[in-house]
């Protein structure tokens, strides 16, 4: 199928470019939604979501937290990841990890 663009102006194409990929758009996003649909409804049918089968994204519990701020009680840290700034602070002012842990 073509279509004959040439009597428009500039303003007139963009607006036609615009349009089209907004239907697109909107096309890829139904055909996506029928797809999860028909997916979640095969898998649901045998016992199973759609997670299950996929292997969808675990949740992990947050870390307790282990170590906290003397001077900000309300700064603490589980001990994963960065280093806090308040903690490498406290450890460069003579404290002890010790000294920071939470009791």
């Amino acid at each position: 199928m073509v279509f004959d663009v040439s009597g428009h102006t500039l303003t007139e194409l963009k607006q036609i470019r615009r349009t089209v990929d907004a239907a697109i758009s909107n096309y890829e996003e139904r055909k996506l939604a029928e797809l999860r649909s028909e997916l979640e409804n095969a898998a649901r049918a045998k016992g199973f979501s759609l997670n299950d089968v996929i292997g969808g994204k675990k949740t992990r519990a947050k870390a307790t937290p282990k170590f906290r701020n003397p001077r900000d009680p309300g700064q603490t840290w589980s001990g994963r990841g960065r280093t806090p700034l308040w903690v490498q602070e406290a450890l460069d002012g003579g404290m002890t990890m010790d000294d920071l842990s939470i009791k």
